[in-house]
């Protein structure tokens, strides 16, 4: 794998408007071969794509809920079918609430509690930890997604939503804390999770979460938007860096 280039398909929705700054991202920054996937197309070739991102945007106008429609299209039911298989999966933003209402993430996306648009820079704090160096402790397990990131770690990211209210009955947070399904929580640059760094009003500051097998993650800020340093921040690249060793060193 060390000298196969990595292929990463980005999913494409009426209303999607993070797709070409993702394929930028991948193909520029980071060398790999990039296709689209079409919303209506089902595909039965998913072993080719070593992982595939569900960019940020409006899928569907966001019509009934933020992700509701999209979760029913064609492309994730062969997406579900993927992740089901082990196939790994990152969905940002709007992705994140795709992957909740089609079930792949538990838990659900409220309106933030500003009741407006949030727009900015915020800081979020990796607990996953780095599991290439350590799989011995419970919060810690093996994922694609943070294994180049120290944990504790915390990195500036860019959000844009209006529901990124993360929600979960208490029986559900417990066992997600417990399990090590939370991938970040916002929190201060030093790394203080408290409410004033909660920018939407999500239960316990989460802004990331992993899947039930740790292969699919949903993150509402923007790792593609933080990738260079015209940008303002490398930190998201640690994620799509942590994506590319993983696959190339599993």
């Amino acid at each position: 794998m060390e000298n196969k280039k990595i292929n990463a398909g980005i999913t494409v929705f009426p209303g999607s408007n993070c797709d070409m700054d993702v394929y930028y991202a991948l193909k520029d920054v980071f060398n790999l071969n990039v296709s689209f996937l079409w919303h209506k197309d089902e595909f039965h070739n998913f072993k080719n794509y070593d992982f595939i991102v569900i960019p940020g945007g409006f899928s569907y106008g966001d019509y009934l809920r933020a992700g509701a429609l999209a979760a029913r299209s064609r492309v994730m039911k062969s997406i579900k079918e993927y992740a089901d298989g082990g196939g790994i999966v990152l969905g940002i933003c709007n992705g994140f609430q795709i992957l909740l209402e089609s079930g792949l993430l538990k838990g659900a996306m409220l309106t933030n509690k500003s009741l407006k648009f949030e727009c900015r820079d915020v800081f979020i704090k990796n607990i996953s930890g780095n599991n290439f160096n350590n799989n011995n402790n419970n919060n810690n397990r093996e994922n694609p997604f943070t294994c180049l990131i120290e944990k504790d770690a915390v990195l500036k990211l860019p959000i844009a939503h209006h529901d990124g209210n993360y929600f979960a009955e208490n029986k559900e947070l417990e066992y997600l804390f417990s399990s090590g399904h939370i991938a970040f929580q916002y929190c201060s640059e030093d790394g203080a999770v408290s409410d004033d760094s909660n920018p939407n009003g999500s239960m316990k500051n989460i802004g990331g979460l992993f899947g039930e097998n740790f292969n699919v993650m949903g993150l509402m800020p923007h790792p593609e938007r933080a990738s260079e340093k015209i940008l303002g921040s490398v930190d998201g690249a640690k994620i799509f860096n942590s994506i590319i060793y993983y696959i190339k060193n599993k």
